[in-house]
């Protein structure tokens, strides 16, 4: 049971990226699927989540508009879309699964963005 996650890097301001999380051994179907980020010295915070089951998702407020999240179940992935990077958007984007009724949760090891000029 894992989740891998890919698609990070180096990119300019203003610039895009899609991070794909690959979940094995469960189905992100009965997850709640969450992507937080971590940067040194602060806590981590959570940018997005969805709900594959009925849908529902949500955004950290700084990100609205700019990151949009999505599952494919035929890949068992999830991704994050990111436009319009900045460079407070600099971080290890870390991908979460959560069962919400079991006491199931499993980290990835985390994906490197920098935005930088």
């Amino acid at each position: 049971v894992q989740v891998v996650e890919s698609g990070g890097g180096l990119v300019q301001p203003g610039g895009s990226l899609r991070l794909a999380c690959a979940a094995s051994g469960f189905s992100i179907r009965s997850y709640v699927m969450n992507w937080y980020r971590q940067t040194p010295g602060k806590e981590r915070e959570l940018v997005a989540h969805i709900r594959y089951s009925d849908s529902s998702m949500g955004y950290l407020d700084s990100v609205k508009g700019r990151f949009t999240i999505s599952t494919d179940k035929d890949k068992n992935t999830v991704y994050l879309q990111m436009n319009s990077l900045k460079p407070e958007d600099t971080a290890v984007y870390i991908c979460n699964a959560n069962h919400p009724y079991l006491q199931y949760d499993y980290w990835g090891q985390g994906t490197q963005v920098t935005v930088s000029s």
